[in-house]
């Protein structure tokens, strides 16, 4: 692996690490053939931390994100999580998919409580605390809309309230914008920035778009083709509050440079 990570991030001195992969590898073996999705990824992520992974398509990015939610499990290498081993993931990792999948009978605010019900909490308290997040999140005056009645952008800022509800430590962020169009993806990126900066949360995103990747995290990992594996580690080096005319700044073309680099000369 190229290792371009700079040895002075801030996250490695004061903040413990959250979770690691250690030469993780996903198979499947179907009609006498093996299809292997992952190789020996090796990741180190600390709390607090706004990681993306980028890849080729079909590398395993999403598998990726699957086997960390506790939905599937490595069939090599070892996944710690708060220092515990990886079978103590399910559940207590927040997990958006490509779709918002909202459920189409539910009212924003009743999607919005989805993950608490599961989990018992009393719906009351729940209410209360979604009602708080409403104008947080832009939907306020929205409670009581369905799906169909709102724009892609409102279905994802309510799929995100849906995860951030959930109140994990971690969360597993699926080309949450990858469906949008560009002006309105740039404005949810810029809004998520906003929110992930006032709140305690580590998160991992998952995307094709190279400026995204770069205007949100803290570190890039870029992953090879099909089996994917970690190519490099970039360490995105730019100032935060990260405000919208910084995708100008050399600093950020340069970055975005590297990447593009890296996924295009994948030997």
């Amino acid at each position: 692996m190229e290792n371009r990570e700079k040895d002075h991030l801030d996250f490695e001195n004061m903040n413990p690490i959250l979770f690691k992969m250690e030469g993780v590898g996903k198979s499947w073996a179907y009609d006498g053939a093996v299809t292997k999705a992952l190789s020996s990824v090796n990741m180190q992520i600390y709390l607090g931390e706004f990681i993306s992974i980028i890849g080729p398509s079909g590398c395993g990015k999403s598998t990726l994100l699957s086997i960390l939610a506790g939905l599937e499990n490595p069939s090599e290498g070892n996944i710690v999580f708060q220092d515990q081993e990886y079978d103590t993931r399910l559940g207590n990792i927040g997990y958006m998919h490509q779709k918002d999948l909202l459920l189409p009978w539910r009212t924003v605010l009743d999607n919005a409580i989805l993950s608490r019900e599961i989990k018992g909490t009393p719906r009351t308290s729940m209410e209360n605390q979604v009602l708080e997040m409403m104008d947080v999140f832009g939907l306020k005056g929205f409670e009581n809309s369905y799906p169909f009645q709102l724009s892609g952008g409102m279905r994802q800022r309510v799929a995100f309230l849906r995860t951030i509800m959930a109140d994990n430590k971690l969360v597993l962020l699926d080309e949450p914008f990858g469906a949008l169009d560009a002006l309105t993806r740039i404005n949810m990126q810029d809004w998520l920035l906003q929110l992930w900066e006032s709140w305690d949360k580590t998160i991992l995103l998952v995307t094709h778009d190279v400026e995204e990747a770069v205007i949100l995290s803290d570190r890039v990992y870029v992953l090879t083709q099909r089996p994917g594996r970690v190519k490099s580690v970039i360490n995105v080096d730019l100032p935060r509050p990260r405000l919208g005319n910084m995708r100008t700044d050399p600093r950020f073309v340069s970055l975005k440079s590297r990447i593009m680099n890296d996924l295009t000369y994948q030997s």
